[in-house]
């Protein structure tokens, strides 16, 4: 048992066991990418980066960031009407009641379509709250949705630089000094564009968007003791 255990996990340190990983991955066809990366709008836990890093190297440089850009945001979208089209359309009477809603409003009238940009690009910011307060304030939808595509589009080129030296780190272990680089070097402008904008005061820092749909349900009649607080997810 022993034996079979170490040898399983000295594969795994191996080029082939890799290789052959990814060619069952790419086998599968685009759907799959596609929807690993829209789970992750929907599941802000997914650690998106490492998606797409998987699509880059199954599929290559161009598929996989089309695929992964596809999926992030056809996933930004859905959760963006959700918010728009059914929440505040048909459930705002009872929304409006939660104090987090309202501060997540408030927060949007202070950014504009440029700083709105710069959130959807950089891949350390709380996209899911961005969703959240865009689409139950009174932001432009079709601006929202064509600077979220434009923004994600930057993002995922960015990440698939990430991947791609990742991927050649395999056979040359230089690459990974540049894969680090290129990840520190995001989540340090993503941690300084967050304080800019003062998200530290909008997204929950227990929870994220969890404190906000507990406050929905419970009628808005959280704790007062609750604020927001910036939380960064992986990418």
């Amino acid at each position: 048992m022993e034996t079979t255990l170490i040898d399983w996990l000295h594969q795994l340190g191996t080029l082939e066991f890799w290789e052959a990983l990814l060619e069952g991955f790419e086998g599968l066809g685009p759907l799959v990418p596609i929807l690993l990366a829209m789970l992750e709008s929907i599941f802000p836990p997914l650690p998106l980066i490492a998606i797409v890093a998987l699509n880059i190297a199954a599929h290559g440089g161009f598929l996989g960031f089309v695929y992964s850009w596809l999926g992030v945001a056809a996933g930004g979208t859905v959760v963006f009407l959700f918010w728009r089209r059914v929440v505040k359309r048909f459930f705002w009477k009872l929304a409006s009641r939660s104090e987090q809603l309202k501060k997540a409003q408030q927060w949007v009238s202070h950014v504009d379509t440029a700083s709105l940009f710069m959130l959807a690009v950089l891949p350390f910011t709380p996209t899911s709250f961005l969703h959240l307060a865009f689409g139950i304030s009174d932001f432009d939808e079709k601006r929202y949705l064509l600077t979220l595509l434009a923004g994600k589009a930057v993002m995922v080129a960015m990440m698939a630089l990430f991947g791609q030296s990742l991927v050649s780190s395999l056979k040359n272990p230089v690459y990974l000094i540049l894969a680090l680089a290129i990840w520190a070097g995001m989540y340090w402008v993503s941690r300084k564009f967050c304080k800019k904008h003062d998200l530290d005061r909008y997204t929950h820092e227990n929870g994220g968007n969890r404190a906000v749909h507990k406050s929905f349900l419970q009628n808005g009649e959280g704790s007062r003791n609750d604020r927001f607080g910036c939380r960064f997810k992986r990418a």
